[in-house]
């Protein structure tokens, strides 16, 4: 069975549970059950087989022993376990009791897992469910071997597969944006393997190295890196550090993180724009999907305070409209690189469109392009194929920015156009009609790794998406068509006013005398408005013209056509 198969037919099973919650629960209110008893059943099955070990030890030591909970985790061979008697198959045995039981059996578990469960706001079903006679029936779906998630059945890796799926369909039921919290896998293994390109250290000895994400949903991109990394080299070792604002797949993810022996206190709940909870850290890799065309005007006074602190802050570049925070966290993502003489830091994180492009000189958005390209941080911009998406089908990009660039990308940037790197999927999920496969994957990373030139690979110097913006001017003239004077200087007609974009890779003056002065003779440049911008057309720089089709080709289609419609019309009558 394919580990997709196995997934979604888990995923389904699981799922249908929420058959019980008919009545009590509408569609959209599932997850909030679902989601929860999930977790909560994965870390029931995880401990199963150490149950005993750690009620022996519990019993054996005073409640105040300092090193208590140590021992515990000793005893279940995790960084978590449970001190209460229950398990889910014998809260079974007393139905009366039920909800009382399972609340013991909530609070037997260790701090960390209590933590988790607290961020579902759980507490608050547990009692509906008691109150309309479901929560017995519910736990007993639980413990059938559709719900049976013991490791022995399902990897970590599975696992981290079917919270997310839950999540995508709780999030479809609720008209919610389910994409934000689900990265296609095959995206992140393109992502992780342009990150991990040519990166001797990682790839070859028993280095250990830290991976961010700030905005890390379920924890899917570091999943996925840590898991990718054990295939390609097993003695290395990556850190995983994250912040998530969603309270429920924040949970997961630190469950994921917990039950992978990975240091789940790592992983932060917050707002990462508004509340940084990782201030003043930098990390070797960050790996990011944010959300984009989302708004921050709930975050605009933290943000804005933290600008005006420039270097000292992570948003010293420029502001982006306040309809689109993507370049907020792009932004967060530089000041989290660990410094060149710390071994340098990379970054791969995906946006949409607009900052390619949106924003004209001297905007926030632009400022930020010209910060990045005159520090010489972008190694490569790919465009994915569209439809990939659970929740959107337009343009994404994959920016890719380093500052440890190899000699020969010094001064350089790769657009890579990956756009027609796809296959259809037989069946639809949301948005997601294509996918990215394996020989695409290593295609588009050979493209990047050997930084050449092709149909889809193009490479410019860092100042070919530079330009001056220039004012242009025109006098204001007097009937007599003589220009107007003021103070012996001519009187500028704002009627007449141009704006020229200089490429940065041309003389401002050699082009104004080209380009102005034979069309406007009496024209002159404001230089104190001179202002720079930076911006990447990346559709223009893979624009193929196709010409139309020749006129005779067309009249002789339309003959045919009314030939063929004549003759079928004569048909109908003669019948």
């Amino acid at each position: 069975m394919s580990l997709s198969v196995n997934i979604n037919e888990k995923a389904n099973l699981i799922w249908a549970i929420a058959d019980k919650l008919t009545g009590v629960y509408k569609p959209h209110e599932y997850g909030k059950v679902i989601l929860p008893l999930t977790v909560i059943r994965r870390f029931d099955c995880i401990l199963s087989d150490t149950k005993q070990a750690v009620l022996d030890k519990h019993n054996s030591m005073p409640s105040d022993l300092p090193m208590r909970d140590n021992f515990l985790k000793k005893a279940s061979g995790y960084e978590f376990y449970n001190t209460s008697k229950y398990t889910f198959e014998t809260l079974l045995d007393d139905s009366n009791n039920i909800e009382a039981n399972f609340r013991n059996y909530i609070n037997g578990f260790s701090d960390n897992v209590k933590q988790i469960i607290e961020k579902f706001k759980f507490d608050n079903e547990i009692q509906t469910m008691a109150q309309k006679n479901i929560l017995y029936i519910v736990i007993q779906e639980f413990t059938t071997p559709k719900a049976d998630l013991h490791p022995n059945k399902i990897s970590n890796l599975e696992m981290g597969y079917i919270f997310e799926e839950i999540i995508r369909r709780f999030s479809e039921a609720h008209n919610e944006d389910a994409g934000q919290h689900y990265t296609p896998r095959e995206v992140i293994e393109l992502m992780v393997n342009i990150l991990f390109s040519n990166d001797n250290d990682i790839l070859t000895t028993n280095a250990i190295k830290t991976l961010y994400d700030p905005a890390c949903g379920t924890g899917g991109m570091l999943s996925v890196a840590q898991d990718y990394l054990k295939k390609l080299n097993n003695s290395a070792t990556l850190l995983p550090f994250g912040q998530e604002i969603n309270d429920e797949t924040f949970a997961i993810c630190k469950a994921d993180m917990l039950i992978k022996d990975n240091n789940a206190d790592n992983i932060k709940n917050g707002n990462t724009l508004s509340g940084d909870e990782f201030a003043g850290e930098k990390f070797d890799y960050i790996l990011s999907n944010p959300p984009f065309g989302r708004e921050w005007k709930n975050e605009k006074t933290s943000v804005e305070r933290e600008a005006k602190l420039g270097a000292g802050g992570r948003f010293q570049a420029g502001l982006p409209a306040v309809s689109d925070s993507q370049m907020l966290f792009l932004q967060t993502a530089i000041s989290k690189m660990k410094e060149p003489q710390n071994g340098g830091a990379k970054i791969a994180i995906i946006h949409n469109g607009s900052p390619l492009f949106t924003g004209d000189a001297g905007s926030g958005p632009s400022e930020i392009r010209r910060y990045i390209l005159e520090n010489d941080l972008l190694e490569a911009i790919i465009a994915l194929p569209n439809d990939i998406f659970y929740n959107t089908g337009i343009a994404t990009y994959i920016w890719v920015l380093s500052n440890k660039k190899e000699q020969r990308r010094k001064g350089k940037v790769q657009l890579i156009n990956a756009n027609e790197l796809y296959e259809k999927r037989r069946k639809s999920l949301g948005n997601k009609r294509n996918d990215i496969p394996k020989y695409y994957i290593d295609e588009i990373t050979n493209i990047y790794a050997d930084f050449r030139k092709n149909e889809i690979s193009k490479i410019f110097d860092n100042e070919d998406f530079g330009y001056s913006k220039i004012i242009v001017e025109r006098p204001l003239k007097d009937e007599n068509g003589n220009p107007v004077l003021k103070g012996g200087k001519p009187v500028v007609n704002p009627d007449l006013r141009d704006t020229e974009n200089v490429p940065l890779t041309e003389d401002i003056q050699e082009y104004f005398n080209r380009e102005v002065i034979p069309y406007a003779p009496d024209a002159w440049i404001d230089e104190k408005k001179t202002k720079v911008g930076y911006e990447i057309p990346f559709t223009r720089y893979f624009y193929k013209y196709v010409p139309p089709r020749k006129s005779e080709d067309i009249m002789k289609e339309i003959l045919d056509l009314e030939k063929s419609l004549e003759g079928s019309l004569e048909g109908i009558f003669n019948d």
